[in-house]
């Protein structure tokens, strides 16, 4: 037998295997195996079997076979492989998305290092600059070091040559070793009695006398009846000792065995379970998505529903409509803010039906919540957009929540999707709705609906009569100019918040960056201060009291002088949430303020605490970065405050007024969710700009036009296609080099297609590497499906690797 196998890897191509005999009865089509590649053994995905093959060269045997049933179905399989063709990726890197990470198997090389001896080459080599002199630095202070991590602090992938010559110095050793992986199912020992409880009770007066520890447990036992419980557990409870327990085990008493625990992920936050009404309106949206989920088939709805229209109940009685029918449904939301509670509402409406799925979950959790959709005995997934990859069988439903959000789009790591538009395949493929829901839609989702490849459905007004709220706009250079601002807020906004507090009302500040101070600047020389990876200033946090790099992590000391000409006259300029939380402190000392930012929330299910204490109004105010502006949904805020408008406004994107827009508008939503009142105060530096003027009077419709003709007009989507090619390179003439490559293999397609010289990117420099960007337009009139814009990269790509003489690695 033979099978087909790729891997996760750039490699747009299937190897062939030959399958031993004792695994020939357990190979199925869309397992893992574990095989050879190369010099290393890696996870692989079957996606063909045969008793014939026409590779002539030797094979390779599989090492393994990783699971006992397949992961992927045919349908899956179909929606992977377009996936990596859509997005240019191997499938084999598509695949991988649908498997939980940690969970591969596959062989790392480590290195044993002998320091006599390095540190003698170390000494001979000095001066020279040279990898092996960079190699043996590294080496001399280690006992160990895993092959690839040397390869990071070096910066140099291509260090073979280098360790095998200090291997046949002695200077080294290499081994080679099996990792079987980050994550496995976990296992813990349980007991329970193993005789009937009329012996148990023969044998008490005996033990009370031998062993009062032991009689304490039989008790403890006793009163489970035919229960078990985990020996730690048991051991905790009754103060003894796996000794005692070993001891009754030994009388036949009890018994001692293993068994699997799952590591459940539980949400601090939580509410009751309340009844509501249906408006005519969220009746009217249900009855519609329910048709197409009785009749199975695939139909793409947007839900335009203002903010607190009732959106997240309509997906819950969707929902119930769904399982009804016995079959699942899928929850995608963009921020981990969004989901303790909806989580919490799910789970009170559905019970253990509901898995959640995000990045705050440790690794053995996300393992668990995975295998317990494979086996089916979860019906229900809310997640991020990772959580597009669960593996639900038998889907009916599939919900984007928030579908305008940008983080729905994968920047990282390949392939680079967009989980909205995936989803909305994942449901052709399945035959099933898909609803996209959004109180500010994406501009390219609202043109697919005026256009009727969406059918729109719109909720126009808040449940439970509950008003929109008011929005203001503070104009601060005429307030400055006036005397009514106090440092970062105006005396409007003060005044206000001091009224909510009295009321003990809920107020929520806004502030979309992070830390103390955006920049230090000096008066003297006009440097600021950056990061030396990065083409980005440094942000000054004040709780730590240094400056921090918000892309590559760096830390340093604050300076008490220019590091550039050694000036005192620094300067702190820009406000991150830090500092509205300092300023909020001193201007009301009594006020119990909070705040949620990616540095506040950095502890498990600290996130859920906050939230759950603003809400039971333990909390007056709450600050906080986008992860306040969407999903929250609290009565008792009344008050929304914008310390500056600008912060998105000023962006070189062409979406910067649509995200303004969509980012206001989201946060103004928090406010007034109930009978009381709300109000929105926004401050900026020109109240009459057109943006800030139609979210002013919440005008989508008015901003959708707008976009649409200057989309139009310069060639932007919905009207083209957009394709980003960078080159990155720790060198900047070899990423310059290879860029400029890259677009002379691109010009046999300039016919077609729009193509950008190429330039620096935006960051210049990130995480030490240089950065130079092609962008490439295609006219959808010209290539409807994008074939042409994929057949030009893929081309450009063998064309570049053919003629290029700058290395591969630059990409």
């Amino acid at each position: 037998m033979f099978v087909e196998v790729v891997f996760p890897l750039p490699f747009r191509k299937a190897f062939t295997y030959k399958v031993p005999s004792e695994f020939q009865k357990d190979i199925q089509l869309f397992k893992r195996v574990a095989a050879p590649f190369g010099k290393r053994i890696l996870t692989g995905f079957i996606i063909n079997s045969s008793e014939k093959t026409n590779v002539k060269v030797r094979l390779k045997k599989i090492q393994d076979i990783l699971d006992e049933k397949p992961i992927f179905n045919k349908t899956s399989f179909k929606f992977y492989n377009w996936l990596s063709e859509y997005y240019l990726s191997s499938l084999g890197e598509a695949l991988k998305l649908g498997v939980p990470y940690g969970s591969d198997v596959e062989t790392k090389k480590k290195i044993i290092v002998n320091k006599k001896i390095c540190n003698e080459l170390l000494n001979k080599e000095r001066g020279k600059n040279s990898v092996k002199e960079k190699v043996l630095d590294c080496l001399v202070t280690k006992e160990e070091i895993s092959f690839s991590y040397l390869q990071r602090i070096i910066s140099k992938k291509n260090i073979y040559s280098t360790i095998n010559s200090l291997n046949k110095l002695s200077a080294v050793t290499v081994i080679t070793e099996l990792d079987e992986g980050k994550v496995k199912v976990k296992k813990a020992n349980y007991t329970k009695l193993k005789k009937p409880l009329e012996k148990i009770y023969g044998t008490l007066p005996e033990i009370e006398r031998r062993s009062p520890k032991q009689l304490k447990i039989l008790l403890e036992l006793i009163a489970l009846k035919d229960k078990d419980i985990k020996v730690t557990d048991l051991i905790e409870k009754t103060n003894s000792s796996q000794s005692s327990i070993k001891g009754l085990e030994k009388k036949g008493l009890v018994e001692i065995y293993e068994k699997e625990v799952e590591r459940k992920y539980y949400e601090e936050y939580s509410e009751k379970l309340l009844d509501f009404e249906l408006t005519p309106k969220q009746n009217e949206v249900i009855k519609i998505v329910s048709e197409s989920i009785s009749k199975r088939s695939f139909q793409s709805y947007l839900l335009h529903g203002v903010t607190g229209s009732g959106k997240t109940q309509v997906y819950i009685e969707l929902i119930k409509k769904t399982l009804s029918l016995k079959k699942t449904a899928l929850l995608l939301v963009p921020e981990i803010s969004l989901t303790p509670q909806i989580t919490s509402r799910l789970t009170n409406n559905f019970g253990n039906e509901v898995t959640v799925i995000h990045s705050r979950m440790s690794l053995g959790e996300r393992y668990d919540s995975w295998r317990k959709v494979l086996n089916g005995k979860a019906k229900i997934v809310i997640g991020a957009r990772s959580a597009l990859f669960s593996p639900l069988k038998n889907l009916g439903l599939i919900i984007i929540d928030e579908e305008h959000d940008s983080s729905y789009k994968q920047f990282d790591s390949t392939p680079k999707y967009h989980a909205r538009d995936c989803a909305i395949m994942l449901g052709k493929f399945n035959n099933c709705p898909v609803l996209l829901g959004s109180a500010t839609p994406s501009i390219e989702s609202m043109y697919n609906a005026r256009n009727g490849k969406y059918k729109l459905l719109e909720l126009r007004e808040r449940v439970d009569n509950a008003k929109m709220p008011i929005i203001k706009l503070i104009n601060i250079t005429k307030e400055r100019k006036a005397n009514r601002m106090e440092n970062i807020f105006s005396k409007t906004l003060l005044i206000e918040i001091e009224k909510r507090l009295e009321k003990k009302e809920g107020v929520i500040i806004f502030q979309n960056r992070r830390g103390f101070s955006t920049q230090i600047f000096c008066e003297d020389c006009s440097e600021i201060e950056t990061c030396e990876n990065c083409s980005v200033p440094l942000v000054y946090h004040i709780n730590k009291n240094t400056l921090l790099c918000h892309y590559c992590g760096l830390i340093k000391k604050v300076p008490n002088a220019c590091t550039h000409c050694g000036s005192l006259s620094i300067k702190y300029f820009g406000t991150g949430t830090e500092r509205v939380e300092d300023e909020l402190e001193f201007y009301f000392p009594n006020a119990r303020i909070r705040r949620v930012d990616s540095d506040s929330i950095s502890k498990k299910n600290s996130l859920s605490k906050i939230l759950f204490a603003f809400g039971q109004g333990q909390i007056d105010i709450l600050v906080g970065t986008q992860m306040v502006s969407k999903g929250l949904d609290f009565s008792r805020v009344t008050l929304v405050g914008v310390v500056a408008a600008e912060t998105s406004l000023w962006l070189p994107d062409f979406r910067a007024d649509e995200r303004t827009f969509q980012l206001l508008t989201q946060v103004s939503g928090r406010a007034g969710r109930s009978d009381k009142k709300g109000e929105v105060l926004i401050q900026t530096q020109n109240d009459s700009n057109p943006t800030l003027q139609k979210v002013l009077k919440h005008d989508y419709e008015g901003l959708f036009k707008n976009e649409i003709y200057h989309r139009e007009k310069l060639k932007y989507p919905p009207f083209v296609r957009l394709a980003l090619i960078e080159a990155k390179d720790l060198n900047e003439k070899r990423a310059n080099g290879a860029i400029n490559d890259f677009y002379n293999a691109l010009l046999p397609y300039k016919k077609w297609l729009n193509i950008s010289k190429p330039t620096y990117a935006i960051i210049a420099k990130l995480k030490g590497y240089y950065r130079f960007q092609i962008l490439i337009k295609s006219d959808k009139e010209i290539d409807r499906g994008g074939a042409i814009l994929r057949q030009a990269i893929l081309e450009g790509v063998a064309t570049y690797k053919r003629k290029s003489i700058f290395p591969q690695r630059c990409k």
